[in-house]
């Protein structure tokens, strides 16, 4: 069980009590005296994300009261209670009453007690909370573990988080779970076919390398997950501007989140044949960089004009989803922090996915509300694909216009998937810009909740 969480019955714990509008006159009433004449000399209103710590006699702390939304309100935001670490002495806490979803309380509480600290001593305020009544603690830990590990990914500086990093990273992954690890490096890549890879990642000191990560019984049906991984991304040769180059250690961010699920496949020991290839490169600017207008040979045999260096995520996980259609994967999901044109249009905390699957379509948006993991559908726009042509080779890397560039992105790369029996794209941020409930401002873990439900259901 992760350290957050403590088993019923542990010592000197200090209940929670969740109101609403509309409950709260009801549970003032079953306050002792004290408590009830605290609450109203302070002025504690039951609105949502109001909190008040309720002290004895003897000043020690008896209990918190916690606002949250009336159901009757029409929205309700689960993860609020994930504002609560926030504000909380150290202690152990226990819920004395229901929220509106136990188990998403439960996580947002441990998710807003995440903390980076690898570079400076840690909160002092230690936490815990005891894990509800009916909640697996243990399917509750691996969740909480994976976010944990896809932050701390993320949120690492590119000066320690290169290509080798984040290949070390997935090998002690692969030594937790018994699973088998190994990588194309440097010059290898050429030699093995996968010359995008190379060409966006040789202009850094530090050598490119796709990282190939199995487990599970080979009978089992293939999942196969893709995950960007550009360790840093200046912009190539089309340099980024200061201001958009300043964030890119997330560029990783699709890389961490697919860890991040594999982490919580392997724990459940769910029966899949899993697959995992992480293309691992920095985007540098060196005399070997590759240029605009180049063109590259591709695994899959087409050619690819270079229209932006800055669109380099795309081309590694090209190669990369190459590979894994050759397996003909039963489900085959990539994720990468691609196009600021999902930011414009559907902002930081709500990434669009691509499929033409449509059941698949369906279970993901439907455990993306159930786990409180927004995402939200894109069409693959076939009209759209025409502005992908290139004269000189097969395709562009990107779009001949301004429009529609997260839509352009999945069209490319769908042209890489052609034997996995479903295929589903994930335009990820992997960052929040401002401290949220649960999500503490940094590196973020998306899709990886919502996909990790929706195989349970299908494999577990």
């Amino acid at each position: 069980m992760h350290p957050i969480f403590a088993a019923p019955g542990a010592p000197s714990v200090i209940p929670i009590t969740f109101v609403t509008a509309s409950s709260w006159p009801k549970l003032q009433k079953e306050l002792d005296a004290p408590a009830r004449a605290f609450a109203q000399a302070s002025g504690f209103e039951p609105k949502a994300g109001r909190h008040l710590v309720l002290p004895s006699a003897e000043g020690t702390l008896t209990g918190v009261l916690f606002g949250l939304e009336d159901k009757t309100a029409g929205y309700t935001d689960p993860f609020l209670p994930g504002s609560l670490p926030s504000f909380l002495p150290a202690g152990t806490y226990r819920f004395a009453n229901a929220p509106h979803d136990p188990r998403l309380a439960a996580l947002a509480f441990a998710l807003g007690a995440y903390r980076f600290s690898r570079y400076r001593k840690p909160d002092s305020k230690e936490f815990r909370l005891v894990v509800p009544d009916r909640v697996d603690a243990a399917d509750l830990t691996r969740v909480v573990e994976g976010v944990t590990l896809a932050r701390d990914l993320v949120n690492t500086p590119a000066n320690d988080m290169g290509p080798a990093e984040l290949h070390e990273a997935a090998r002690l992954l692969a030594e937790k779970h018994g699973a088998w690890l190994e990588a194309v490096v440097g010059d290898n890549l050429l030699i093995q076919n996968f010359p995008l890879i190379h060409a966006v990642g040789r202009a850094s000191t530090r050598p490119p390398r796709l990282i190939d990560l199995r487990w599970g019984d080979r009978k089992h049906p293939k999942v196969t997950l893709v995950g960007k991984g550009v360790c840093f991304d200046t912009g190539g040769l089309d340099l980024k501007p200061d201001s958009a180059m300043l964030i890119m250690k997330k560029d990783m961010g699709g890389a961490a989140s697919v860890l991040a699920l594999a982490h919580m496949i392997m724990d459940r020991g769910l029966k899949v044949s899993l697959r995992v290839l992480i293309p691992a490169v920095e985007n540098s600017v060196s005399g070997s960089a590759f240029r605009p207008l180049d063109v590259y040979p591709s695994r899959k045999g087409l050619t690819v004009e270079i229209g932006n260096t800055d669109a380099e995520g795309r081309l590694v996980l090209a190669d990369a989803l190459a590979l894994a259609d050759e397996e003909e994967p039963d489900l085959l999901i990539d994720m990468g922090t691609l196009t600021g044109a999902a930011r414009v249009a559907l902002g930081p905390e709500l990434p669009p996915f691509y499929t033409s699957d449509e059941k698949l379509a369906a279970d993901v948006a439907r455990c993306a509300i159930s786990q409180r993991d927004p995402l939200w559908r894109m069409p693959l726009w076939a009209p759209y694909d025409s502005m992908l042509e290139s004269k000189v080779a097969d395709l562009n890397n990107v779009s001949s216009g301004s429009f529609a560039g997260s839509i352009t992105c999945a069209l490319f790369l769908q042209r890489f998937v052609a034997k996995a029996k479903a295929w589903a794209h994930f335009d990820v941020y992997a960052w929040t810009p401002s401290a949220k409930p649960a999500r503490p401002e940094g590196g973020e873990c998306q899709a990886a909740r919502a996909l990790y439900a929706l195989l349970a259901e299908r494999y577990g």
